[in-house]
Formats: C-alpha cells, structure tokens, sequence
C-alpha cells in the first residue's frame, strides 16, 4: 500500500511546483482562509478583490469601518453577513495580539491555541492560516484530503481533524521544520489541484496519476 509519500511524489510528478498560496502578503492569506469557509476559491478571489479596490484590506481599516458595508464588499465568498462578523472579530484579535511581527514570536502550538480561540476561526482555517501566512510545519486537513485519502484506502475518511492532522505530520518528523513546511505547503496545494482535476465528488479516473493504488477505482472495475 503506498504511504503518504510515495503519493506525493505521483501528484508532483503529475501537476509540478503550485506556488500556493495565491496572495501579496501574510494577511490577505489570513483574509482568503477565513472568506474561504465553505466556498469556492474563485469567488474568495472576488471578494478579496473586492477589498483591495475599496481599499479595506487592512486589519485597521476593517476594524474602524463599518460591518454592513464589509459584508457587502465580501458578498462574492457566500454566508458574507456571519463571514463579515468572522472577520471582524480575527482583525480586532490580530490587532490586540500585536500584528505579524508578535505573532511570530510565539511557537507554534501557543499560536495554533490563540487563533483557535477567536470566534469563527476552526482548525482548518488555523491551519490555513499557521501554514501559508506565518510558515510554520502543520498539515492541513481539508475535505479535499479526506476523500482522496480515504479513496486510496489509507484513511478511514471520519477520523477527526486531530487525529489525521497527527497522522500526517508523523511521517515527516525526521524533517527540519523548514523542510516540513516546504513540503506541506506545496503537498496541500497539489491535494486541492488533484481534487479539482481528477478525485471530485463523481470522480473522472482517466488518466488519474493515483489509480494503480486508488480502492474506490478498483471497487468501480
């Protein structure tokens, strides 16, 4: 049975280096993970350009302004009235906390249980956001990863998000942190592309680089 490993090494081979996330700085990722709950990310990137053309993709300029005109401006990325008061309530935290810069002083479980703690934010997004904005060594768990996971058998598909987030990590402990996140970076990126073309909801398996290993193929034969 291929491991973690050996299926990154196919996806890359498959769709080479993401360059993920897509964003200018660490906040605009901050921004795309919490517009990005439940929704596609074409319409996250409407709603971010959005922002930057009425000139609120800042934390200050978020905070002083008002909700309803937020919500309007992020309307694109869905749920925009509870995603409005969700980012509101990051941006008012993120500036207590004292920005980037303080941020990232703290490891990375002190600041997995900070961001855990602001209403509207869960472990996907933390993860979203401990990844791809402060570059720190988590694995993030999303449904996408789920279904190609469980698809090849390697995964039961219902584990809880700790749970699968533990198992990945463990077979990359021997690695530098740098390395760590060099690599779950890029593989979270090649998980949402293979999703997109290959492993969807109906799945379309020609040419799937993963169907010598993939069960849910086998079990379709």
């Amino acid at each position: 049975m291929s491991g973690p490993s050996t299926i990154y090494k196919r996806l890359f081979e498959q769709y080479g280096y993401q360059q993920w996330w897509p964003a200018e700085r660490p906040f605009e990722v901050m921004v795309g993970a919490i517009l990005g709950q439940n929704t596609a990310w074409e319409n996250v990137e409407k709603a971010i350009t959005n922002l930057k053309s009425s000139n609120l993709l800042t934390a200050e300029l978020i905070v002083a302004g008002d909700i309803a005109e937020l919500a309007l401006q992020i309307r694109p990325s869905g749920y925009f009235n509870i995603k409005a008061q969700r980012l509101s309530n990051y941006c008012h935290w993120f500036l207590e906390q004292g920005g980037i810069e303080q941020l990232g002083m703290l490891d990375t479980v002190e600041l997995r249980e900070r961001l855990l703690s602001v209403n509207g934010v869960g472990p996907e997004t933390a993860d979203d956001i401990l990844l791809y904005a402060l570059e720190r060594p988590v694995f993030v768990i999303d449904a996408y990863t789920r279904r190609i996971f469980s698809r090849l058998g390697l995964i039961e598909g219902d584990e809880g998000y700790e749970t699968l987030r533990a198992w990945f990590e463990s077979h990359y402990r021997e690695m530098s942190e740098k390395k760590q996140t060099q690599l779950f970076n890029e593989y979270h990126a090649l998980i949402v592309e293979h999703a997109k073309r290959h492993c969807r909801k109906k799945p379309a398996c020609s040419g799937c680089p993963l169907s010598s290993c993939c069960r849910f193929r086998s079990g379709m034969e």
